[in-house]
């Protein structure tokens, strides 16, 4: 087998847990010709892809080569360095994808390097970064990666002309959000939809040890701290007064958060458009024609087609009943 296959395993192995606001990282210890380690994050505090994959192994990690999709930590955070614990294992060749971006981290290779490890870094580093955007992104641009994602009818509709929403799209698509919003960290949503709809905005799905921090949008200050984004559940950020989403964004990365998901309302997401905020779009598409009521995305103030902005549609799949379109944002 070669590195590639390898590298390929330790990929795929990456997209498992809710790390976030950790990147997601796959780590695969192979010795002569079998994987005898193989580790990934599952939850923000918990062992890291590396250690996880050298609790595995055990004694067999002697002599092994680390594949890893991202380059090993070289700090002490919630967990000591990787770069350590891979020496004292006795790995003898560290093979990486990519290097980690974040000065508070990064350095991992070169104290493996310095310890007389062969390392290398590059190795599907397109692909491995594909699976990693959200944590790669952040660090570079010092913002969360956000996420817009509406549910609704096939003409667009995201409720009724009375505000009935619930539901037009079915349980897997809503299940799919409830992924969305464990692996982003951080969901945020406008004051007329916790009026509309109430809801708890958690993500109850199997596995997710970290709830997602909450965010609304409610600058009168109307909400009334009895709703249910309010209890006690997961942490919730009520953000008053004037808003400025760039600032609002920063201030998210600083305090650690790289992903956000945009749930509405159709204004909330216009706002974030508006100010070239948005990354990607997940749209989830229900088998229902309401013929009126608001849509997904509302209020943009477009004058011709030249201005409208470019999506890329990389993936259309059936989703329980629905068509789930997944489309990157390009800003240039």
């Amino acid at each position: 087998m070669t590195d590639a296959h390898w590298m390929a395993e330790a990929i795929t192995t990456s997209n498992n847990g809710f790390p976030a606001p950790n990147p997601h990282v796959g780590c695969v210890l192979v010795k002569d010709g079998a994987v005898v380690g193989r580790g990934w994050c599952d939850f923000a505090g918990a062992p890291h892809a590396e250690a996880m994959a050298l609790s595995e192994a055990g004694f067999q990690a002697r002599g092994s080569t680390a594949y890893v999709t991202l380059e090993p930590c070289n700090h002490y955070g919630r967990t000591p360095p990787c770069s350590l614990a891979l020496l004292a294992a006795g790995v003898a060749r560290v093979v990486v994808a990519c290097a980690d971006l974040n000065p508070r981290a990064a350095g991992g290779a070169e104290r493996l390097r310095s310890a007389g490890i062969p390392t290398e870094i590059g190795l599907m580093a397109e692909e491995a970064a594909a699976e990693n955007r959200a944590f790669l992104f952040a660090v570079a641009n010092k913002r969360p990666f956000v996420v817009a994602k509406a549910g609704a009818s096939l003409d667009g509709r995201i409720a009724l002309p009375s505000g009935e929403s619930q539901w037009i799209t079915s349980p897997a698509s809503r299940e799919e959000g409830h992924r969305l919003r464990a692996d982003l960290g951080a969901v945020l949503v406008g004051r007329r939809t916790v009026q509309l709809d109430d809801p708890q905005l958690t993500a109850r799905i199997p596995g997710v040890v970290n709830q997602p921090l909450r965010i609304v949008l409610d600058p009168l200050n109307r909400l009334t701290g009895r709703e249910k984004i309010f209890d006690d559940s997961a942490p919730t950020r009520h953000v008053t007064g004037l808003i400025d989403l760039s600032e609002l964004l920063a201030s998210l990365y600083e305090a650690g958060h790289i992903g956000l998901l945009v749930e509405g309302g159709a204004r909330t997401i216009a706002s974030f458009f508006e100010d070239r905020l948005v990354d990607r779009v997940e749209l989830f598409m229900g088998p229902k024609v309401l013929g009126a009521g608001p849509s997904w995305l509302e209020g943009l103030k477009i004058q011709k087609l030249a201005e409208a902005p470019s999506l890329k549609i990389d993936r259309v799949e059936k989703w329980g009943s629905d068509v789930h379109i997944s489309a990157s944002v390009s800003w240039v």
